[in-house]
């Protein structure tokens, strides 16, 4: 699966990388290099955070689906224990 950036998005991204470099490095990043750098964070290092993310996405939802039985557990074969309870107040 390719990672794909909407142009809005793409557009801050490299502004943020060009504000690190010029922050934090000794040379400005430009434009088309902070694109390029951009592309190469996202086609080898996206993948691995990609699937970090899915890897703790279906964490969550086995431990939610571990608990559905309780959160939605009906006792089963009630009627007689109800109606024996209902009989005793009379």
């Amino acid at each position: 699966m390719t990672i794909s950036i909407s142009k809005e998005d793409r557009k801050q991204v490299v502004e943020s990388l060009q504000r690190y470099f010029d922050e934090n490095m000794d040379e400005p990043l430009g434009n088309l290099p902070a694109e390029s750098l951009l592309d190469f964070i996202a086609s080898e290092i996206g993948p691995l955070m990609y699937n970090q993310a899915v890897r703790d996405v279906q964490e969550r939802l086995q431990a939610r689906i571990a608990e559905l039985d309780i959160d939605v557990h009906e006792d089963e074969f009630q009627y007689w224990r109800a109606a024996s309870r209902g009989r005793r107040g009379k």
